[in-house]
């Protein structure tokens, strides 16, 4: 694939960029910390990551916080996940329209706290607010990719039994748009730090044409320099799309 580069001379980044930010709890571990430390530092770089992705040009980073697989965590360490969240979405509330960020989630948050999920609905308000150009992060919360599927599934059902749709409309595109991430565009890219080589359950509907990039690296270690790597290697990538090379 040809590389493309902006104004600067520098690579064009992927317009959707997917991040699996895993390594925390290993991460914490090697330095003899306890694991919510590591999710601690897992959220500074997202803060990072996320500032930079904007300012290279990126326009959608989905990030997976919070699996519907990550409850049988102990108390201990899913109280301290969502006290970060907080922290960060209170932060949010007071910085999106100055930095022109639009936040939005994407899993089933009815087991989410009410607190949280009132925070959650302020952030989806201003980011109606703001224009559609601006940089938005996905922050997917107790989130999985087949639950994800079942719950868009069942709407369709819905729809179809109160006779808003007739089952032979559905087509991807039909599906797509009772989906979480409906609106928002495939990812382009895949990161998944920390060594492991799987999706997790992350975005199974809309990886089907996503470049995938493994490092080692854990995630509180990931940085701008890795960022760009991930980016070069998305850029060496031949993407047909099912299609065939023309010569």
């Amino acid at each position: 694939m040809a590389e493309k580069r902006n104004e600067t001379g520098r690579l064009a980044p992927p317009r959707h960029i997917a991040v699996i930010m895993d390594g925390n709890g290993r991460w914490a571990q090697k330095r003899g910390l306890p694991r919510t430390a590591g999710h601690k530092a897992g959220a500074e770089t997202f803060r990072k990551i996320a500032t930079y992705c904007k300012n290279i040009g990126v326009k959608y980073l989905t990030v997976y916080a919070f699996s519907t697989e990550n409850w049988s965590r102990s108390e201990a360490e899913v109280s301290a996940i969502m006290a970060l969240l907080k922290k960060y979405l209170l932060e949010a509330v007071d910085t999106m329209e100055r930095d022109h960020i639009r936040l939005h989630f994407f899993g089933d948050m009815t087991p989410i706290a009410p607190e949280l999920r009132a925070l959650a609905r302020e952030t989806d308000e201003i980011t109606e607010h703001l224009s559609r150009d601006d940089f938005q992060a996905n922050v997917c919360l107790n989130y999985g990719g087949r639950d994800e599927i079942v719950r868009a599934a069942r709407r369709f059902a819905a729809d179809c039994a109160a006779g808003r749709r007739k089952p032979e409309e559905l087509d991807e595109a039909a599906f797509s748009d009772y989906l979480d991430s409906r609106g928002v565009p495939d990812p382009d890219l895949i990161i998944r730090p920390s060594g492991e080589l799987r999706l997790s359950n992350f975005l199974l509907w809309q990886c089907a044409y996503a470049e995938f990039y493994y490092t080692d690296t854990h995630w509180p270690d990931f940085d701008e320099a890795e960022m760009d790597r991930a980016i070069a290697a998305y850029h060496a990538r031949d993407r047909r799309f099912g299609g065939v090379k023309q010569p």
